[in-house]
């Protein structure tokens, strides 16, 4: 069964703008929780353009990772920019990995489910995949709670237009983003002793330039969203949130916090 990713994803390098700084800075966090260690085969489902697989392999004890994603742009990325035999990337589909049951030491998935349709299906196959003893664990924004640079977006673009509100809407109430959406959906596909905690990290902008820079790309929804204004509107949106960026001061670096949900559990 195919389950359809409904995050837009066009280019590597694109990406890496978007979202890479950020999985890069919570990819040692999220591990850590996870407890990954040892020499271990370890899947990372939705591996974007590989920034958790790299992470898990920085550790020479890891036996081997392999990393499946939709995209075959980022699997493409990935490959490519990989030169660690120990890693591996391909065209997959988490609601139908196709590996055998029980492959895997350890199945994890970061900023991931939360734009997978049917992520329930996702979690159980990560659970199929993983033997008895195995972890299970993952990690999605707090979109709504905790993640700062995105709450000053979307409230501008709410504030300005109609499309804008479901927009917001959309973000803020995908599945697995909410507290306790993964520990229950952990614990309904069978998995034990399940620990779900937050994680948070801080990410630095040198200028609304570079805060805004990725808003112009074609990757992710707030990329999307802006691709469907027209260029007053557009202006408009990016006037107010530089209002926001600015907060008072001169333009300049800034720093914000975004915080994440985690959740780990094993396999009976």
């Amino acid at each position: 069964m195919t389950v359809a990713n409904k995050f837009v994803s066009s280019d590597g390098d694109g990406y890496e703008l978007q979202m890479g700084r950020w999985s890069r800075r919570l990819a040692p966090l999220f591990i850590r929780f996870a407890d990954i260690t040892g020499a271990v085969r370890v899947l990372d489902v939705g591996c974007g353009t590989g920034n958790l697989a790299t992470c898990l392999a920085s550790d020479p004890k890891i036996a081997s990772v392999r990393g499946l994603d939709l995209s075959a742009t980022y699997v493409e990325y990935a490959n490519r920019r990989n030169v660690d035999a120990r890693l591996g990337f391909q065209v997959g589909d988490a609601g139908a990995l196709p590996f055998p049951d029980a492959s895997f030491d350890h199945a994890v998935s970061m900023l991931v489910l939360q734009f997978v349709p049917q992520a329930d299906l996702a979690v159980r196959e990560m659970r199929r995949v993983t033997r008895p003893g195995g972890t299970v664990a993952a990690a999605t924004w707090d979109t709504r709670g905790g993640f700062i640079a995105l709450r000053m977006f979307y409230d501008a673009a709410a504030m300005l237009d109609q499309n804008g509100c479901r927009a917001r809407a959309a973000a803020y109430t995908r599945p697995m983003s909410r507290p306790g959406d993964l520990a229950s959906a952990w614990r309904d596909a069978g998995l034990a002793d399940v620990v779900q905690d937050t994680l948070t990290i801080r990410m630095e902008f040198a200028s609304f330039a570079d805060f805004w820079a990725p808003s112009e790309g074609k990757e992710g929804p707030v990329a999307e969203y802006v691709g469907t204004l027209g260029a007053d509107a557009k202006a408009r949106l990016r006037d107010v949130v530089r209002l926001a960026y600015l907060d008072g001061e001169a333009d300049g670096a800034r720093s914000y916090a975004a915080t994440a949900w985690v959740v780990k559990g094993r396999v009976p």
